[in-house]
């Protein structure tokens, strides 16, 4: 296992200021981001940039993967003024582009999707020219429950595949591969005019011919963007880095994507679901 961060791989500390006022006013609106809870490395260049992935649903998954930084227990009971307080934040914060992700929520009976589509309703009353990308949980395979998200009208539907099927055991012990592909598939199918949109963590131990094969199986289902980024375990409790990943390694796969007809692959060692996600579509 690797022991030390290479060069590519280290970042500086957030500088205070920006960081901090963004961090307090979310804390004081009782608001969760994934970019905390989830231990992103990104966290200080885009609290800095006054930007943020909102996390709904609560700060506590039902499910327990092996890769994910989030608190998973029992949760607390939904909060329905969530959605207004996740808009009202959003436009303090003079978002165009609105990213909403949330954990896994197996104990409600639609697995939070209209608190979804609460969401993206508010920000649009909110914004009204904004623009809201969700990133959603499996909802168990329920599609109605994925089409009430839809009817919502996101600019983006995003939904992870986050590694390759062989390392679903131990990174996504919960969660099933052709699941997940087929939620991607009806998705496109419900509304052919929301951009679908899924991504992949590498170093987990996956080969190439393995990547290469996930990226095949999300353009067959018709999959618009992808993101790959490098996996960085957040705690001694989660699974262990296999390996750093090099940056022209990233550069192949986006290439080899790019060539599939992906409308746009962001592939780097930092790059997450959320990261730079206004960028990806004039």
């Amino acid at each position: 296992m690797p022991k030390r961060l290479p060069e590519w791989l280290k970042v500086k500390a957030p500088k205070a200021g920006v960081y901090d006022e963004v961090n307090e006013y979310l804390k004081t609106m009782g608001l969760n981001t994934v970019c905390k809870s989830a231990s992103c490395p990104n966290i200080g260049e885009c609290f800095s940039k006054k930007t943020a992935a909102f996390m709904i649903l609560g700060n506590t998954c039902t499910r327990n993967c092996g890769f994910c930084g989030v608190y998973s227990g029992k949760p607390d009971p939904l909060d329905k003024n969530e959605p207004y307080r996740v808009a009202v934040a959003a436009a303090k914060m003079k978002l165009k582009y609105v990213v909403v992700t949330s954990v896994t929520r197996d104990d409600l009976s639609d697995g939070g999707a209209k608190q979804f589509a609460d969401t993206i309703d508010a920000i649009k009353r909110e914004i009204p020219d904004a623009r809201v990308e969700v990133l959603i949980p499996d909802f168990k395979g329920d599609f109605d429950a994925l089409k009430t998200v839809l009817d919502a009208k996101p600019f983006v539907l995003n939904h992870n595949i986050e590694t390759v099927p062989r390392l679903y055991p131990i990174a996504r012990s919960m969660a099933n591969y052709q699941r997940s592909i087929k939620l991607l598939e009806t998705a496109k199918a419900i509304n052919p005019s929301i951009y679908t949109k899924s991504g992949l963590m590498v170093g987990l131990g996956e080969s190439d011919e393995e990547i290469i094969q996930a990226l095949t199986d999300l353009r067959n289902v018709g999959c618009d963007i992808v993101t790959i980024g490098q996996y960085l375990s957040p705690s001694k409790n989660n699974i262990e880095v296999m390996e750093f990943i090099h940056p022209d390694k990233f550069e192949y796969y986006r290439i080899k994507g790019m060539e599939m007809g992906f409308k746009y692959i962001a592939s780097g060692p930092f790059v997450r679901s959320s990261y730079h996600a206004s960028e990806i579509i004039p």
